[in-house]
């Protein structure tokens, strides 16, 4: 199943929650977005629909192998597109953030191949 960029949010958020609390819940995400609770619902249940999720009974969030993958990959374009705007082309962190997680979602291989390519050939290793 396509996963749209607001699913692809959804799932980058419950990644980065569950490395830094070590689990996740409805009420997280929609803390952590800005959300509305039955908006963050209906979106845990799509993706639990689609298999990318899990929902114990605890109401604890975990991501299913499909879904650590795509949230994993979808983090690691922010993370190096955000590195690439700072330590390239001196972008601001903040506004290089924000552009990465709007270019995370539609970039293709090809840019973001060459991207991570150019960060490893000028070892530019500062995580942002």
């Amino acid at each position: 199943m396509k996963i749209y960029e607001s699913g692809e949010n959804y799932l980058e958020t419950i990644l980065i929650l569950q490395k830094e609390r070590g689990h996740v819940r409805s009420i997280d995400v929609a803390t952590e977005l800005n959300f509305s609770k039955p908006s963050i619902s209906r979106a845990m249940g799509i993706l639990k629909n689609a298999g990318y999720i899990v929902i114990d009974d605890s109401g604890n969030i975990h991501l299913t192998e499909m879904g650590k993958q795509t949230a994993e990959g979808i983090y690691e374009r922010h993370r190096l597109i955000s590195r690439f705007f700072v330590e390239a082309l001196d972008v601001d962190r903040k506004v290089a953030s924000q552009d990465a997680c709007r270019i995370e979602h539609v970039i293709s291989e090809e840019s973001f191949g060459q991207i991570k390519k150019w960060l490893e050939e000028h070892g530019q290793t500062n995580a942002v």
